[in-house]
């Protein structure tokens, strides 16, 4: 090593200079404000799904654990709290908080609720809290939309779909894969609500689709028949046992993870979002490793697919099951926060936060 000569800048240099940290204002933000930013809008938010999970896949993210918030007299139901973080040039923290409660559905409102805090970088305030189940349900079609065009590159692209569970969901993946230029020449419906049916039948129509609508008796006979089979259900354990179903090959987005026996499972290509995050739960992963003990039937995730390290195997199904990232609600979220301030229709609460010096 060389001699350090008089004019080598110090070793340590001093800290860079920055502004005095501020505490941000505080926004609310409806569902109203939030679903006129995202409509319209599906190639960009698949696009910015992408970007965030590219993301967190090379540890540019804190996505810890989901925590689960049960009621022994309400087995059903349950309220769940995802933390995350996410760098790059979203940079936000944050946390969603969002509810399931089946039965809200027979009193006419949504089964989901949900808002979403993002907390400043660089104070840890939260600046806005945004209605959260349309955030919820456009990363999760943007994000199956992302897993039907990457996993369907090396196959035909499927020209049949099936739903299994015709819910809001259901109707958001519908509305993703088609805004971003995919056309069916079948729709196949199954769900144990006759009126959940008649409700994606009433929105196929509205969305003046060339497709044949099919409504099936039973899942065998929707699976059978579709190439790209989408299970958006509350199923809390499995209730598709037989792998024969399947032996067309489909692809499968596993997007409500309880669906499938392990043993539909174990005879698949298996993708997932991320290892860790899947194989808890009790999900359909999950259980086939407590069936196999070793992860050995799991061939990877998405991003290993992006990447080209993954080759899907053809004469199987393939199934992509993903947990869901908190990260993807944060980037959706501050998306839309981000439009609202540049359009100046941003609503900041005054003086929310109040004691703002420590001996007043």
């Amino acid at each position: 090593m060389p001699p350090v000569s008089s004019t080598t800048a110090p070793s340590v240099a001093p800290p860079p200079t920055s502004e005095p940290a501020t505490v941000p204002p505080f926004a609310v933000i409806s569902g109203a404000q939030v679903r006129q930013v995202l409509r319209g809008g599906e190639p960009e938010i698949v696009d910015l799904i992408e970007r965030t999970y590219r993301l967190h896949s090379v540890g540019d993210s804190v996505n810890p654990p989901s925590y689960f918030l049960r009621f022994p007299d309400r087995p059903t139901s349950r309220i769940i709290a995802l933390p995350a973080s996410i760098g790059g040039d979203i940079n936000v923290d944050g946390l969603k908080w969002i509810s399931s409660f089946p039965g809200n559905v027979e009193a006419g409102i949504p089964r989901a609720s949900a808002v979403l805090i993002l907390n400043d970088h660089d104070t840890g305030y939260p600046f806005a809290c945004l209605e959260s189940s349309i955030i919820s349900a456009t990363r999760t079609a943007a994000f199956a939309t992302l897993a039907a065009d990457r996993l369907s590159r090396d196959r035909d692209r499927p020209s049949r779909v099936g739903f299994v569970g015709a819910g809001l969901i259901a109707r958001y993946i519908h509305t993703f894969l088609t805004g971003t230029g995919w056309s069916f020449e079948e729709i196949g419906l199954r769900d144990t609500s006759p009126d959940s049916v008649a409700g994606f039948q009433r929105y196929l129509e509205n969305a003046d689709t060339d497709a044949k609508v099919s409504v099936h008796p039973d899942a065998e006979s929707l699976i059978r028949s579709s190439d790209l089979v989408i299970f958006a259900t509350v199923a809390g354990h499995p209730h598709i046992h037989d792998p024969s179903w399947f032996t067309h090959d489909p692809l499968v987005l596993h997007l409500s993870l309880r669906d499938l026996a392990p043993e539909i499972v174990l005879a698949s290509t298996n993708i997932v979002d991320d290892v860790e995050h899947c194989l808890k739960a009790n999900t359909s992963p999950h259980l086939a490793e407590q069936l196999t003990g070793n992860r050995d039937f799991l061939d990877g995730t998405l991003h290993d697919v992006m990447l080209g390290k993954v080759r899907l195997r053809s004469g199987r199904p393939v199934i992509f099951s993903p947990f869901g990232l908190g990260v993807l609600d944060l980037a959706v979220g501050k998306h839309v926060y981000d439009t609202l301030v540049r359009s100046g229709e941003l609503g900041v609460v005054d003086d929310f936060f109040h004691e703002l010096r420590r001996y007043g």
